[in-house]
């Protein structure tokens, strides 16, 4: 099979093409697993994060790609809940030890033996992959493959923030960063809470017509005051200034959702401003969104499904991965970037 392999570590800044073109031979299902023809996957600032170390893979070389959809082609003798032919989805969480008790209360993405897909176990920047058969979902039909492939982290990642920030009707929600993430989080959040107002924060003239266009009640520049105070605030940017930013307009007992596997340290020295009378005081809080568990994923299909959600979608073949990478890194971003499979 063809795939998009990356054998070393690399700043994107020093290397455009951090990924190769490469043949190799096609993965075996275990017992359990099954075996899926990619034809689309998302691409998702992690994989920024794996190239360039903030959250390394254990062993190179690796295929990244979380956001994977495609059919089932072979089962493993002990698969019995999937077909052969079915379509499914494949995200951020490969597996975990199912035993501990976080996974005993549903919660996996804190278990100690999270496994990440195209981190800890090659993802879908290929022709082909294979993935226990429990933790591959049933795609709704509503969805064309590559609408898809983006709702399986973007969109659940984003579900479970919104999910964080405890968002009641009637109140004002911050999105900080307009990625491929909180374009659907501005979705769901117009869907479950109709009367709920929300306020975008983006560096982008572009990003910021786009919140608009999506029924943002307002936009600004990250370093921008909000005309009102915030209930709560979704952070979905890689560096750190917007976090200090957004806490200057959080409301008395507001919450910020984090969503971001790894902060990157280009401007972490603008935490040395962090004033706790300014930014913390009156009881506001901080939370972080660590990894997605199987329901996440699950339910958000369907809530997708139900809305329904449609991603703004840029489309590149499997060999023009670094060119998405690489606009991702820029900020080139309207919506999200996936990779056609073929």
């Amino acid at each position: 099979m063809k795939a998009m392999v990356l054998n070393k570590l690399c700043s994107l800044e020093e290397n455009r093409t951090p990924l190769v073109l490469t043949n190799l031979p096609d993965p075996v299902p275990g017992e359990k697993e099954v075996l899926v023809k990619v034809s689309a996957c998302g691409v998702c600032h992690t994989e920024l994060d794996e190239i360039e170390g903030r959250t390394p893979p254990p062993r190179l070389p690796i295929v990244l790609g979380h956001q994977v959809v495609g059919r089932v082609e072979e089962t493993g003798s002990k698969a019995g809940t999937i077909e052969i032919g079915d379509r499914v989805g494949i995200g951020w969480i490969y597996s975990a030890c199912g035993k501990c008790r976080f996974c005993r209360d549903g919660n996996e993405n804190l278990c100690h033996d999270f496994k990440a897909t195209g981190r800890d176990m090659n993802g879908g920047y290929a022709q082909y992959m294979t993935v226990l058969e429990d933790f591959a979902y049933p795609i709704p039909g509503t969805f064309p493959d590559l609408e898809a492939a983006p709702l399986l982290c973007a969109g659940a990642i984003g579900y479970r923030s919104l999910r964080l920030t405890r968002l009641k009707d009637r109140q004002n929600l911050g999105l900080t960063g307009f990625g491929a993430s909180a374009h659907l989080v501005l979705k769901m959040a117009k869907h479950q809470y109709p009367n709920a107002r929300v306020f975008v924060f983006a560096r982008s003239i572009e990003e910021r017509t786009f919140a608009e266009e999506l029924g943002a009640v307002w936009t600004g520049d990250t370093e921008e005051e909000s005309p009102e105070k915030l209930h709560c605030i979704i952070d979905t940017t890689p560096v750190w200034k917007p976090v200090v930013e957004a806490l200057r307009n959080l409301a008395p007992g507001g919450r910020l959702v984090i969503n971001a596997i790894r902060k990157e340290d280009v401007d972490k020295e603008y935490l040395t401003q962090l004033d706790y009378p300014t930014h913390l005081w009156l009881e506001k809080e901080i939370k972080s969104v660590a990894n997605v568990s199987r329901r996440d994923v699950s339910e958000f299909l369907q809530l997708a499904a139900e809305i329904p959600i449609k991603p703004e979608v840029q489309e590149f073949t499997l060999k023009e991965a670094n060119e998405a990478l690489f606009e991702l890194k820029t900020r080139k971003i309207r919506g999200a970037k996936v990779l056609r499979i073929d």
